[in-house]
């Protein structure tokens, strides 16, 4: 991810350093008890015994508590994706693409709920606005690398790109992968499988 999402807080007076400790300790005990759905501000600031301003200051929603959480993990799961495309860079651009969805539906069925409260962000706090976080625009930016690698490759100048990446992102977000594993029943394996017949041709 780019620097200015990835670093870590500049030194905290030691205050406001607890607080911040207590507020994440609290928020991830709750998710995890309640998911972050049902989970308030007003009960992440009690359980952290700090009052609700103090908690507003450092997040102005359930999301960015949620970025800050997942900080750490993000990276990882960046590293990791740099690193697999390191290591396969010879193979296929599609070849390349399928290995890192099943890097990123890996880490969604580790992190779920988290990732569902940093992916909400936009609809939660900006109802008129369809910004999308920085996750999403790391992962389209890797995408459409890719996609257009593929259509190098094919000699072809269609579907576009971006198009595909934004199609391929919504098919793999919180909403639309959990109601493919909760309500259709299917596995992590056979969603992945299926995204990849949908979105990637063998050309």
């Amino acid at each position: 991810m780019k620097d200015e999402e990835i670093t870590p807080p500049k030194a905290e007076r030691r205050d406001a350093a607890e607080n911040r400790q207590r507020i994440l300790n609290a928020a991830l005990q709750l998710f995890e008890q309640h998911g972050v759905e049902q989970v308030s501000m007003n009960q992440i600031a009690a359980l952290a015994q700090i009052g609700p301003g103090t908690l507003y200051r450092r997040y102005r929603n359930k999301s960015e508590l949620c970025l800050d959480l997942m900080k750490d993990n993000l990276v990882i799961l960046f590293e990791d994706i740099d690193a697999y495309l390191e290591q396969q860079r010879d193979d296929s651009p599609s070849s390349r693409l399928k290995g890192i969805l099943g890097l990123f539906i890996r880490f969604r069925e580790k992190k779920a709920q988290l990732l569902k409260g940093v992916e909400d962000s936009s609809s939660m706090n900006r109802p008129n606005s369809r910004t999308k976080g920085p996750l999403y625009h790391e992962l389209h930016e890797l995408l459409v690398q890719l996609f257009d690698e593929m259509l190098a490759v094919s000699g072809q100048t269609q579907p576009n790109s971006v198009f595909r990446a934004d199609m391929l992102l919504s098919g793999i977000s919180s909403d639309s992968y959990l109601f493919q594993r909760e309500v259709r029943g299917y596995t992590p394996e056979i969603i992945l499988e299926q995204i990849c017949t949908t979105f990637i041709s063998e050309n």
